[in-house]
C-alpha cells in the first residue's frame, strides 16, 4: 500500500510581519528592521533536500521583491511557489478592490522573482472567513486554482469555526472553479482542534502532533503542515514590551521546532499542494 500524502507548506514572510506583532512595527518601519527571512529559509531549503521532500512556499511579494534570487532558487529546487498576499494585511480589513490590487501587486512581484505564475494562494494570518468569503471569487477570477485560507476553529485572531473540514471545490458564477485546502483539524465532540502548523506545532508535544496526522491519514485525509521561516530562528531578533501572549506567540518553541520537523519529515511524506490537486483529478476522487 502506498504511504499517505500529506501537504507540507511554508508561509515566507518576514518575522515583522506577524499579526502578534502588528502593533509594534508599522509598514514605514519595515525598511530598517533586521531581515532573517533569507537565511532561515535557506535553512528549510537545505532541511528539505536532505529528506528528498518539495514544500509549497507561500511566498510574501514583498520579499519577492526584495529577495528575488531567494524565489528563484525555492523554484529551481523544485517547490511550488504560491501567493502570500503583498504586505500582509488581513483580508478582512481590505474593501474587493484593494484585495485585488494587493494580489495582483504580490502575483507580478513573485512572476518577476522566478518566471512562475502562483496557481495558490493563503491568506495572512487566515483571513478568509465569514466576512470575507467574497476574496475567493476574486481568486478564482485571477486565475488562481486553489485557496489554502481557511482555518475552521475559533481562535481569537482569526477563524471560522464552521467552516469546511475537507478540500473541496466551489464554481462560481463566472463558470471559474476553486479548490479550498482548509488548515487542518482534528474533531474532538463538538470542537475542532488545531493541529500540525504553527504555534500547534511547536507547543504540543511531538506525540500529539504525529498522533492526530496518523488519524487523518487512516480517514483517507492529508493533514496541511505549516510553518514559517522565523519559527526555525535559534536566535531571533527581540522585541521589548510584548505582553505573555505575545511572547508565546513569537518566541514559543522555536528552539525546538527543527527537530520535531526532522521527525515529522521521518515519519510521514509529503507532497505539494498543487501536486496532490493534481493527482486527486487523476483519480477523480477527493472532492465533491
Amino acid at each position: 500500500m502506498p504511504p499517505h500524502l500529506n501537504l507540507l507548506t511554508v508561509d515566507l514572510e518576514e518575522w515583522f510581519v506577524v499579526e502578534a506583532l502588528s502593533d509594534k512595527h508599522g509598514r514605514a518601519e519595515w525598511e530598517n528592521l533586521p531581515s532573517t527571512v533569507e537565511k532561515n529559509t535557506y535553512r528549510l531549503l537545505d532541511l528539505f533536500q536532505r529528506y528528498d521532500v518539495r514544500a509549497t512556499f507561500f511566498v510574501l511579494g514583498y520579499c519577492a521583491e526584495r529577495y528575488p534570487g531567494l524565489i528563484k532558487d525555492i523554484s529551481e529546487a523544485g517547490h511550488e511557489v504560491g501567493c502570500h498576499s503583498f504586505l500582509h494585511r488581513r483580508v478582512d480589513t481590505l474593501d474587493p478592490e484593494e484585495f485585488r490590487l494587493d494580489t495582483r501587486r504580490a502575483m507580478n512581484a513573485i512572476l518577476k522573482a522566478c518566471g512562475v505564475r502562483p496557481l495558490g494562494y493563503r491568506a495572512p494570518s487566515w483571513s478568509i472567513n465569514e466576512s470575507s468569503g467574497w476574496a475567493l471569487d476574486i481568486l478564482a477570477d485571477l486565475g488562481f486554482e486553489y485557496d489554502s485560507s481557511i482555518f475552521p476553529i475559533k481562535h481569537d485572531l482569526y477563524g471560522m469555526p464552521k467552516g469546511p473540514r475537507e478540500m473541496f471545490r466551489m464554481k462560481f458564477d463566472s463558470g471559474r472553479f476553486l479548490y479550498e485546502i482548509p488548515a487542518s483539524t482534528y474533531r474532538l465532540a463538538f470542537w475542532n482542534l488545531p493541529i500540525a502548523g504553527g504555534g500547534y506545532l511547536r507547543h504540543c508535544p511531538y506525540w500529539y502532533s504525529s498522533r492526530i496526522i496518523k488519524r487523518l491519514n487512516r480517514t483517507g485525509r492529508p493533514a496541511v503542515v505549516y510553518i514559517h521561516p522565523w519559527e526555525i530562528d535559534p536566535d531571533p531578533p527581540q522585541v521589548e514590551g510584548l505582553s505573555r501572549m505575545q511572547k508565546l506567540r513569537t518566541y514559543g518553541s522555536t528552539a525546538i521546532l527543527q527537530t520535531k520537523l526532522q521527525r515529522l519529515l521521518t515519519d510521514f511524506t509529503f507532497t505539494t499542494i498543487i501536486d496532490y490537486i493534481r493527482a486527486q483529478r487523476q483519480q477523480q476522487i477527493g472532492f465533491r
